[in-house]
Protein backbone atom coordinates (compact mmCIF):
# COMPACT_ATOMS: atom_id res chain seq x y z
CA UNK A 1 0.00 0.00 0.00
CA UNK A 2 1.45 3.54 -0.84
CA UNK A 3 0.78 6.33 2.02
CA UNK A 4 2.25 9.12 -1.11
CA UNK A 5 1.39 9.77 -4.43
CA UNK A 6 3.27 12.18 -6.53
CA UNK A 7 0.62 12.51 -9.56
CA UNK A 8 1.94 14.63 -13.00
CA UNK A 9 3.28 17.26 -10.95
CA UNK A 10 4.51 20.52 -12.26
CA UNK A 11 6.42 23.31 -10.47
CA UNK A 12 6.96 26.55 -11.30
CA UNK A 13 9.10 29.14 -9.71
CA UNK A 14 8.28 33.40 -10.37
CA UNK A 15 6.00 32.19 -12.26
CA UNK A 16 8.71 31.32 -15.33
CA UNK A 17 10.98 28.63 -14.66
CA UNK A 18 9.51 25.46 -14.98
CA UNK A 19 11.31 23.09 -12.46
CA UNK A 20 9.16 19.52 -11.96
CA UNK A 21 7.85 18.41 -15.41
CA UNK A 22 5.06 15.43 -14.49
CA UNK A 23 6.56 13.83 -11.99
CA UNK A 24 4.99 11.27 -10.33
CA UNK A 25 6.19 8.78 -7.59
CA UNK A 26 4.87 6.48 -4.86
CA UNK A 27 6.62 5.67 -1.29
CA UNK A 28 5.27 2.48 0.08
CA UNK A 29 4.07 2.29 3.24
CA UNK A 30 6.85 1.85 6.03
CA UNK A 31 9.57 1.42 2.97
CA UNK A 32 12.36 3.85 2.19
CA UNK A 33 12.22 5.45 -1.05
CA UNK A 34 15.28 6.95 -2.75
CA UNK A 35 15.38 9.43 -5.01
CA UNK A 36 18.52 10.34 -6.70
CA UNK A 37 20.07 12.30 -9.19
CA UNK A 38 22.49 15.18 -10.04
CA UNK A 39 22.94 19.11 -8.49
CA UNK A 40 19.69 20.45 -10.44
CA UNK A 41 17.38 17.95 -11.16
CA UNK A 42 14.62 18.79 -9.16
CA UNK A 43 15.04 16.37 -5.69
CA UNK A 44 14.64 19.60 -3.72
CA UNK A 45 12.05 20.88 -5.28
CA UNK A 46 10.41 17.58 -4.93
CA UNK A 47 9.91 17.52 -1.22
CA UNK A 48 8.75 20.60 -0.73
CA UNK A 49 6.35 20.72 -3.06
CA UNK A 50 5.09 17.33 -1.10
CA UNK A 51 6.25 19.44 2.44
CA UNK A 52 4.27 22.80 1.58
CA UNK A 53 7.69 24.76 1.11
CA UNK A 54 7.62 25.89 -2.16
CA UNK A 55 5.07 28.62 -0.67
CA UNK A 56 8.41 30.53 0.77
CA UNK A 57 10.13 30.41 -1.83
CA UNK A 58 7.78 32.06 -5.25
CA UNK A 59 7.57 28.56 -5.82
CA UNK A 60 3.69 27.03 -7.00
CA UNK A 61 2.72 23.42 -7.92
CA UNK A 62 0.88 24.20 -11.51
CA UNK A 63 -0.38 20.96 -12.37
CA UNK A 64 -0.79 17.78 -10.66
CA UNK A 65 -1.30 16.52 -7.24
CA UNK A 66 0.02 15.21 -3.86
CA UNK A 67 -1.68 12.89 -2.30
CA UNK A 68 -1.05 11.44 1.49
CA UNK A 69 -2.60 8.38 2.38
CA UNK A 70 -5.36 9.24 -0.72
CA UNK A 71 -6.18 12.53 0.71
CA UNK A 72 -4.82 15.73 -1.31
CA UNK A 73 -2.16 17.66 0.72
CA UNK A 74 -1.06 19.70 -2.19
CA UNK A 75 -1.01 23.96 -2.06
CA UNK A 76 -1.93 23.15 1.55
CA UNK A 77 0.08 25.62 4.06
CA UNK A 78 3.36 23.57 5.53
CA UNK A 79 1.91 23.55 9.41
CA UNK A 80 -1.31 21.89 8.02
CA UNK A 81 0.93 19.27 5.92
CA UNK A 82 3.24 18.51 9.67
CA UNK A 83 0.26 17.93 11.30
CA UNK A 84 -0.91 15.73 8.92
CA UNK A 85 2.63 13.72 9.95
CA UNK A 86 5.01 15.02 7.00
CA UNK A 87 8.04 16.35 7.90
CA UNK A 88 10.73 17.35 6.50
CA UNK A 89 14.76 17.53 7.23
CA UNK A 90 16.03 20.23 5.10
CA UNK A 91 19.48 20.37 3.37
CA UNK A 92 22.07 22.34 5.33
CA UNK A 93 21.15 20.90 9.00
CA UNK A 94 19.46 23.89 10.12
CA UNK A 95 19.29 23.51 13.45
CA UNK A 96 18.43 26.27 15.90
CA UNK A 97 22.36 27.01 17.12
CA UNK A 98 21.72 29.18 20.31
CA UNK A 99 19.43 26.71 22.30
CA UNK A 100 20.55 23.35 23.58
CA UNK A 101 20.43 19.51 22.21
CA UNK A 102 17.66 19.40 24.57
CA UNK A 103 15.71 22.54 23.63
CA UNK A 104 15.90 21.52 19.97
CA UNK A 105 14.38 18.36 20.00
CA UNK A 106 11.55 19.77 22.46
CA UNK A 107 10.97 21.77 19.28
CA UNK A 108 10.49 18.63 17.04
CA UNK A 109 7.71 17.88 19.36
CA UNK A 110 5.37 20.57 19.70
CA UNK A 111 3.03 19.08 17.25
CA UNK A 112 2.50 15.82 19.73
CA UNK A 113 0.79 16.09 23.21
CA UNK A 114 3.30 16.83 26.45
CA UNK A 115 2.47 13.81 27.61
CA UNK A 116 4.83 11.68 24.78
CA UNK A 117 7.58 14.19 25.12
CA UNK A 118 9.71 12.21 27.14
CA UNK A 119 8.91 8.81 25.78
CA UNK A 120 9.63 10.24 22.42
CA UNK A 121 13.18 12.06 23.98
CA UNK A 122 13.96 8.65 25.39
CA UNK A 123 13.29 6.99 21.65
CA UNK A 124 15.57 9.85 20.17
CA UNK A 125 18.10 8.89 22.49
CA UNK A 126 18.34 5.40 22.05
CA UNK A 127 18.96 6.04 18.10
CA UNK A 128 21.33 8.81 18.89
CA UNK A 129 23.20 8.01 22.13
CA UNK A 130 25.71 11.24 21.54
CA UNK A 131 22.91 13.39 21.65
CA UNK A 132 22.43 12.30 24.65
CA UNK A 133 25.72 13.12 26.25
CA UNK A 134 25.77 16.59 24.94
CA UNK A 135 22.15 16.94 25.30
CA UNK A 136 22.92 20.35 27.93
CA UNK A 137 25.48 21.86 24.95
CA UNK A 138 24.98 24.42 22.40
CA UNK A 139 23.63 23.15 19.01
CA UNK A 140 26.06 25.63 17.59
CA UNK A 141 29.29 24.32 18.61
CA UNK A 142 28.41 20.79 18.11
CA UNK A 143 30.14 18.95 14.74
CA UNK A 144 28.42 18.56 11.00
CA UNK A 145 27.75 15.09 11.87
CA UNK A 146 26.37 15.31 15.72
CA UNK A 147 24.04 18.34 14.25
CA UNK A 148 22.32 15.83 11.45
CA UNK A 149 22.07 13.45 14.28
CA UNK A 150 20.17 16.39 15.85
CA UNK A 151 17.97 17.16 12.78
CA UNK A 152 16.98 13.95 12.00
CA UNK A 153 16.13 13.40 15.70
CA UNK A 154 14.44 16.90 16.17
CA UNK A 155 12.15 15.10 12.89
CA UNK A 156 11.64 12.00 14.68
CA UNK A 157 10.12 13.92 17.94
CA UNK A 158 7.29 14.79 16.17
CA UNK A 159 6.45 10.73 15.40
CA UNK A 160 6.67 11.35 11.11
CA UNK A 161 4.16 9.57 9.32
CA UNK A 162 6.32 10.30 6.37
CA UNK A 163 9.96 11.28 6.94
CA UNK A 164 11.97 13.60 4.17
CA UNK A 165 15.18 13.55 4.26
CA UNK A 166 17.15 16.11 1.80
CA UNK A 167 20.70 14.98 1.64
CA UNK A 168 21.91 13.60 5.08
CA UNK A 169 25.39 12.83 4.08
CA UNK A 170 25.94 16.19 2.78
CA UNK A 171 29.61 17.58 3.73
CA UNK A 172 30.24 14.47 6.41
CA UNK A 173 32.89 12.16 6.47
CA UNK A 174 32.75 8.55 5.13
CA UNK A 175 32.30 7.36 8.70
CA UNK A 176 29.68 9.56 9.50
CA UNK A 177 27.91 8.58 6.63
CA UNK A 178 27.53 4.95 7.16
CA UNK A 179 27.01 5.52 11.28
CA UNK A 180 23.67 8.13 9.89
CA UNK A 181 22.54 5.96 7.11
CA UNK A 182 22.33 2.87 9.53
CA UNK A 183 20.44 4.82 12.13
CA UNK A 184 18.14 5.62 9.35
CA UNK A 185 17.30 2.12 8.50
CA UNK A 186 17.08 1.22 11.94
CA UNK A 187 14.65 3.45 12.60
CA UNK A 188 12.67 2.69 9.32
CA UNK A 189 13.11 -0.84 10.47
CA UNK A 190 12.16 -0.65 14.55
CA UNK A 191 8.92 2.74 14.24
CA UNK A 192 7.97 1.78 10.79
CA UNK A 193 8.46 4.95 9.73
CA UNK A 194 7.93 5.85 5.80
CA UNK A 195 11.12 7.49 4.74
CA UNK A 196 11.44 9.61 1.33
CA UNK A 197 15.28 9.82 0.89
CA UNK A 198 16.82 12.37 -1.57
CA UNK A 199 20.59 11.33 -2.32
CA UNK A 200 23.64 12.12 -4.42
CA UNK A 201 25.34 9.27 -2.88
CA UNK A 202 24.20 6.70 -4.89
CA UNK A 203 25.44 3.74 -3.36
CA UNK A 204 24.85 4.59 0.58
CA UNK A 205 20.98 5.72 -0.21
CA UNK A 206 20.44 2.46 -2.40
CA UNK A 207 21.51 0.34 0.03
CA UNK A 208 19.19 0.94 2.62
CA UNK A 209 16.40 1.83 0.24
CA UNK A 210 13.38 -0.79 -0.68
CA UNK A 211 13.29 1.05 -3.95
CA UNK A 212 14.41 4.37 -6.11
CA UNK A 213 13.55 6.55 -8.54
CA UNK A 214 16.20 8.66 -10.45
CA UNK A 215 15.38 11.96 -11.69
CA UNK A 216 16.77 14.33 -14.28
CA UNK A 217 15.53 17.26 -15.36
CA UNK A 218 12.56 17.46 -13.35
CA UNK A 219 11.73 13.95 -14.43
CA UNK A 220 12.06 10.33 -13.80
CA UNK A 221 14.11 8.75 -15.94
CA UNK A 222 14.30 5.25 -14.36
CA UNK A 223 12.99 3.96 -11.27
CA UNK A 224 12.61 -0.12 -10.14
CA UNK A 225 13.57 -2.26 -6.48
CA UNK A 226 17.02 -0.52 -5.14
CA UNK A 227 18.99 -3.76 -6.06
CA UNK A 228 18.03 -3.65 -9.44
CA UNK A 229 18.55 0.02 -9.81
CA UNK A 230 22.69 -0.91 -8.02
CA UNK A 231 23.03 -3.78 -10.59
CA UNK A 232 21.70 -1.60 -13.76
CA UNK A 233 24.55 -0.80 -15.80
CA UNK A 234 23.60 2.98 -16.37
CA UNK A 235 23.42 3.92 -12.96
CA UNK A 236 26.60 1.99 -11.93
CA UNK A 237 28.61 3.91 -14.79
CA UNK A 238 26.63 7.88 -14.43
CA UNK A 239 26.38 7.63 -10.64
CA UNK A 240 28.08 4.77 -9.12
CA UNK A 241 31.53 5.52 -11.31
CA UNK A 242 32.03 1.71 -12.53
CA UNK A 243 32.48 1.03 -16.14
CA UNK A 244 30.42 -2.27 -17.80
CA UNK A 245 33.78 -4.27 -16.43
CA UNK A 246 33.48 -3.04 -13.34
CA UNK A 247 36.28 -0.56 -13.01
CA UNK A 248 36.09 2.43 -11.71
CA UNK A 249 35.80 4.96 -13.73
CA UNK A 250 35.96 9.30 -13.14
CA UNK A 251 32.15 10.67 -13.78
CA UNK A 252 34.19 13.43 -15.94
CA UNK A 253 35.91 11.04 -18.40
CA UNK A 254 31.99 9.61 -19.52
CA UNK A 255 32.57 11.85 -22.38
CA UNK A 256 29.41 10.59 -24.38
CA UNK A 257 27.16 10.59 -20.88
CA UNK A 258 24.42 13.21 -22.44
CA UNK A 259 24.36 11.68 -26.15
CA UNK A 260 23.76 8.17 -24.86
CA UNK A 261 21.35 8.09 -21.75
CA UNK A 262 20.07 4.83 -22.80
CA UNK A 263 17.04 5.13 -20.45
CA UNK A 264 15.69 7.74 -22.50
CA UNK A 265 15.76 6.29 -25.78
Amino acid sequence: MDLLCVENLEVVYNDVILVLKGLSLTCGDGRITALLGANGAGKSTTLKAISGLLMGEEGKITDGRVLLDGAPIHNQPPERIVRAGVFQVMEGRRVFQDMTVEENLRCGGYTRPGSERAESLDMVYGYFPRLKERRKQLAGYMSGGEQQMLAIGRALMAKPRLLLLDEPSLGLAPLLVEEIFEIIARVNREAGATILLVEQNARAALNIAHNGYIMENGRIVLEGESQTLLNNPDVQEFYLGLSHGGLKRDYRDVKHYRRRKRWLG
